[in-house]
């Protein structure tokens, strides 16, 4: 009787993890794949989801990561093709990454800073793709979180793209936290603001073509409004001098950075810049 009661337990514990299993879908199993489906899984808040993704990546590819990593003692760098070459390890990396952001955003600390570790530790080189066209590095982005997690500071940078930093800041200005504001900010001039430069020096008027055109000039518009956000938020605060300081910058350095309204159309934040400094004056 024991004997069978084992069996059968045995037998049900299976068909659980079978649907467990079953329940995700690991597409063609690629490693950018799975990173891909851990991103979606993270921005719908579905730990579980993003678990199964992040552990399958490393289940199949952290061997093949770490000979990767071995073999370099800095950041790859040149053509975007060979910085592909590491895909095992830029993808590994990019789950750990992941999943630490998850448990974080769970308050499941210990966990979080394993994750961010093992990034830090065993994939230090691997580097993530944004879509934007550029790569960042999820083991500085970890070091980030975990000093976040050590400090109790509770800014969230989230995937470090300038949209979602420019979007943080708005929200820190409209609760008035100007501490928030002013990292928010200097996140995305540390981050965006050199290929801001490029894009405006590309230019000799404003993109005005279509919507679609306008958007290609991204880390322009995000720095461009960043910047205008910082001023507002120092010249709500009282900080004058550095509120001048910020719009000044706007104007003089990213004038043709356009803002998305929601509502439907763009506005150009070096317009009502230059507006605030004639009322500033001389301050």
């Amino acid at each position: 009787m024991k004997k069978f009661l084992v069996m059968v337990v045995g037998f049900v514990f299976g068909l659980t993890t079978f649907a467990s299993a079953a329940t995700y879908n690991f597409g063609d199993y690629k490693s950018s794949t799975l990173a891909t489906k851990a991103w979606d899984a993270l921005k719908q808040g579905d730990v579980e989801a993003v678990l199964a993704y992040t552990n399958k990546c490393a289940e199949l590819y952290a061997a093949q990561a770490k000979k990767m990593q071995s073999g370099l003692q800095a950041y790859p760098n040149g053509p975007k093709e060979e910085i592909f070459g590491f895909w095992a390890l830029n993808d590994v990396a990019t789950c750990y990454f992941i999943q630490g952001e998850a448990y974080r955003r769970a308050d499941m600390k210990d966990q979080a800073k394993a994750a961010f570790k093992k990034v830090m530790e065993e994939f230090t080189y691997g580097q993530a793709w944004d879509p934007n066209g550029w790569f960042w590095k999820p083991a500085e982005a970890a070091k980030e979180k975990l000093a976040m997690i050590d400090s109790g500071n509770t800014l969230d940078f989230g995937d470090h793209t300038s949209s979602f930093l420019a979007g943080q800041a708005w929200k820190a200005l409209d609760k008035n936290e100007t501490a928030a504001v002013v990292a928010y900010t200097d996140k995305v001039l540390e981050l965006y603001a050199d290929k801001a430069k490029e894009m405006q020096g590309s230019l000799k008027e404003y993109p005005w073509q279509s919507r679609e055109e306008i958007f290609k000039y991204w880390a322009l518009n995000d720095v461009g409004t960043a910047l205008y956000i910082r001023g507002e938020a120092f010249r709500k605060a009282g900080q004058l001098k550095e509120a001048k300081q910020a719009y000044e910058r706007l104007v003089n350095e990213f004038s043709y950075a356009q803002c998305w309204d929601p509502q439907g159309w763009f506005w150009k934040p070096a317009e009502p810049a230059q507006q605030a400094l004639a009322e500033l004056g001389k301050v």
